[in-house]
């Protein structure tokens, strides 16, 4: 919910409170409505299970499907909510049960059923770095009827997750929390977060050093998060945010750090503007993980065209499928991303890849 306004998360009452009053606003209902949109038009055979109100409830109700209602939940929902109904699905013995939301959910699902009854998650946080996310929704809907048609086996998916409060003071932190069965759906999967080798330093210094001197001082750059940026940034005696979206003129002037999506809608038009990104370690997403502060509005307003994406050789050969992905939560933006894109992956040296 928070990924839009720059918050990274929003576990915890009074950051989900910080985030509202930014406000941000959830996701998951327009992901959740996608994903039954997807499964109901593959199989309309599927027996439904369904939690209380605006935990799925008021979605299937949108879509008219025949379910079952279980558990109850209070006005305000919390973290216990999602352990519980989770729970109470598992002991009526559930084929499969599918939640919308991020890492924190996973974890909550995990404490909920364990190992016992497959997991597959709808991508909707600002943390989605655990391997039992479909790469979109309509990623999910497939494998969901897939596998309960028995079409697909089942895996372990890592479930992970970041201390919010590292992340928001710039450092990264993942931990691995366990474990949760989950269909083995192959490339509508997407894998757990990988982080850097120091074997890619070199890398990296060698695409700083290009980007410093192609970059053109009549332009603004939106860099995104991650240490590939941030080593752009150093190149250019700028000290940019390691896990934000921050600003720079090219000749060297910043324009802001850690900005949110309303500052980027403010400072684009200003200028001619290009968009720098990284793809993820480990899962190849160029939007829609990590950088939801750069909003399909951004990005129209920007034009696909003023995209640069930079990474490491190292990066591109480790992913597996070798792919980019967008799931940037706009169709029509997606769409327009697809195809094929020219990757900066050292000095003067690109690499053709395919996004999907």
């Amino acid at each position: 919910m928070g990924g839009a306004v720059g918050l990274k998360g929003t576990d915890g009452k009074n950051i989900l409170q910080e985030a509202i009053r930014k406000g941000a606003r959830s996701v998951s209902p327009e992901r959740a409505l996608r994903y039954l949109e997807e499964v109901q038009r593959s199989d309309k055979g599927i027996e439904f299970l369904i939690a209380p109100g605006k935990m799925g409830e008021n979605i299937a109700d949108q879509l008219k499907l025949e379910y079952e209602l279980v558990g109850r939940i209070g006005r305000a929902t919390t973290s216990e909510d999602s352990v519980r109904i989770s729970c109470l699905m598992k002991k009526r013995r559930a084929d499969l049960i599918v939640f919308c939301g991020g890492d924190g959910t996973a974890r909550d699902v995990l404490k909920g059923v364990g190992q016992d009854t497959p997991v597959l998650g709808v991508p909707a946080g600002v943390k989605i770095y655990s391997s039992v996310f479909a790469i979109n929704p309509g990623a999910a809907g497939e494998s969901t009827v897939a596998f309960l048609q028995g079409q697909i086996p089942k895996r372990l998916g890592e479930v992970v997750d970041v201390d919010e409060t590292a992340f928001r003071e710039n450092r990264l932190s993942v931990k691995l929390f366990g474990h949760l069965t989950t269909p083995d759906s192959g490339p509508l999967m997407q894998r757990s977060k990988s982080v850097i080798g120091s074997s890619e330093n070199t890398e990296l210094d060698a695409i700083a050093e290009y980007f410093q001197e192609e970059i053109d001082p009549a332009y603004t750059y939106v860099l995104g998060p991650g240490s590939t940026l941030e080593r752009i940034a150093k190149r250019l005696r700028v000290n940019k945010t390691l896990l934000g979206v921050d600003a720079v003129k090219g000749n060297g002037t910043l324009l802001g750090r850690d900005m949110d999506q309303r500052a980027l809608l403010s400072l684009v038009g200003k200028s001619p503007t290009k968009i720098v990104i990284s793809p993820i370690g480990g899962q190849g997403f160029l939007f829609g993980r990590g950088n939801q502060q750069i909003t399909p509005e951004v990005i129209r307003r920007v034009g696909i065209e003023n995209i640069i994406v930079v990474g490491s050789r190292s990066k591109i050969e480790a992913l597996d499928p070798r792919r980019l992905l967008v799931d940037s939560g706009d169709d029509e933006i997606d769409r327009q991303l697809r195809g094929y894109l020219r990757v900066i992956t050292g000095y003067r040296e690109e690499m053709v890849i395919k996004v999907e």
